[in-house]
């Protein structure tokens, strides 16, 4: 090999292996241990002080939107709801900003991977940001605020069906524009979720502690057309204690409970390579979300005065973010499937180019195939981000009380039934006429 060919050579390798470099670097090396470690311990302050410590190590800087959704939701827990609520709005302007900025990261994301955009948050993410938003405003003593969250939720949620359509309709005109036809379709259908029983039981409460009875009565209403609506996602029973929500005897007081367990969904790679001729192949990287395990089958509320009742399953948020996640899957499926085969086609048209070359050239263009099909397969990678700290499941209950001052504890179990955590409320006061909530939270 001649010196300058051989110079030739090395400066290909060197470039690709900067490449290469770059995009290994654009993900996250830090460990959420120690954050998970407080966590599982029930204590949440710790956690956000993990968080804040390492939050250098655990995003980078296309990930700002999921630092203020992590430390804010921890932060809910810790029961520091106004520096929660600041991080939520903030996440939310944020995920505002990013939908508007991708049109100009779009030309990268479509030429490299997702994992090149500013991460946008997901869908249900931008949901359940208003739901423990309104409850940081309730805590705050701030009922109509409360109440501005959950519309806000709702009509995201009415919108959500046709959000991506002209995102969709750009990257089909972009395949055009490049000469490409016959795009298969993501075999999964999109998502037709547009109601949250949760948002829809969290206005029924505040409209109903604001005296505002007909709007709770329709928000009721809505909550059960949930449940008829979307089976995939409200497979279990309508919660019983529903039947009592706006019928309170006079002279009686109406406690509610809301307890929440689990962690949501987290995100991997799912990798299929089709084989192409002369030893090629088209590697398509795709998320899908996946479940994380919870010890948690059954939440009580236990009275220490004696008496007991079972909380019942009203929102299983796993499942909410697997259906809402359906939307955005054709979106990335067809942004992926065009990027893979025009980097494919790039590999393919240099080893032809080369074959009708002989000697160095010949020995160049083979060279530069190569490292361009191995770039193609590396730098193909799934957008495996999202937010690591909505809970998986909302349980609710309520009971109609003489007014006056009750303890009692929120148990968990496991499915042995052994209680492995407990939030106790000593002495609240339960009124007449207002919302008397409890909010209880157990992650393992």
């Amino acid at each position: 090999m001649g010196f300058g060919r051989r110079k030739l050579v090395i400066t290909i390798v060197s470039f690709f292996c900067a490449a290469l470099f770059f995009f290994w670097s654009c993900a996250s090396t830090g460990s959420f241990a120690a954050v998970d470690g407080e966590l599982g311990r029930g204590g949440y302050a710790g956690s956000v002080a993990q968080l804040e410590k390492n939050k250098n190590a655990l995003y980078k800087s296309r990930d700002t939107i999921l630092y203020y959704l992590d430390k804010g939701m921890l932060s809910h827990y810790a029961q520091d709801f106004a520096g929660s609520s600041q991080l939520l709005e903030a996440g939310e302007r944020a995920i505002e900003d990013a939908f508007t900025r991708s049109v100009t990261q779009g030309i990268a994301a479509y030429l490299v991977n997702d994992n090149a955009r500013d991460y946008g948050g997901e869908d249900y993410e931008d949901n359940y940001i208003n739901a423990f938003n309104a409850l940081n405003y309730y805590r705050r003593g701030q009922l109509e605020g409360a109440m501005v969250e959950i519309r806000r939720m709702n009509d995201k949620l009415q919108h959500l069906s046709f959000k991506y359509d002209t995102a969709i309709s750009d990257i089909q005109k972009k395949a055009m524009e490049d000469g490409l036809s016959g795009i298969p379709q993501n075999p999964n259908a999109p998502s037709k979720f547009n109601n949250s029983a949760l948002a829809r039981y969290l206005g029924m409460l505040f409209y109903r502690g604001a005296g505002l009875h007909d709007d709770a009565r329709i928000d009721r209403d809505w909550l059960l057309a949930a449940f008829a609506n979307a089976p995939s996602v409200y497979s279990h029973p309508v919660p019983s204690s529903l039947s009592g929500e706006l019928s309170i005897p006079r002279g009686m007081a109406r406690l509610n409970v809301l307890a929440f367990s689990g962690l949501s969904p987290v995100k991997r790679e799912n990798v299929v390579r089709i084989p192409l001729p002369n030893g090629r192949w088209i590697k398509i990287a795709l998320p899908e979300m996946v479940s994380r395990r919870s010890d948690i089958s059954r939440v009580e509320l236990v009275f220490d005065s004696g008496g007991s009742f079972e909380l019942e399953l009203l929102e299983n948020i796993d499942a909410v973010a697997k259906e809402a996640f359906k939307a955005r899957q054709q979106l990335i499926y067809l942004r992926t499937i065009i990027r893979a085969i025009i980097k494919t086609a790039g590999s393919s048209a240099l080893q032809a180019a080369a074959e009708e070359k002989e000697g160095d050239s010949r020995t160049t263009l083979e060279i530069l195939s190569i490292l361009t099909q191995i770039y193609a397969d590396v730098s193909e990678r799934a957008d495996i981000r999202v937010s690591r700290y909505f809970p998986a499941r909302a349980y609710i209950g309520g009971i109609n009380l003489p007014p006056g001052r009750y303890s009692f504890q929120i148990k968990y179990y496991n499915r042995n039934r052994k209680v492995i955590a407990s939030v106790w409320y000593k002495d609240m006061i339960v009124r007449e006429n207002i919302l008397n909530l409890a909010e209880a939270v157990c992650l393992n």
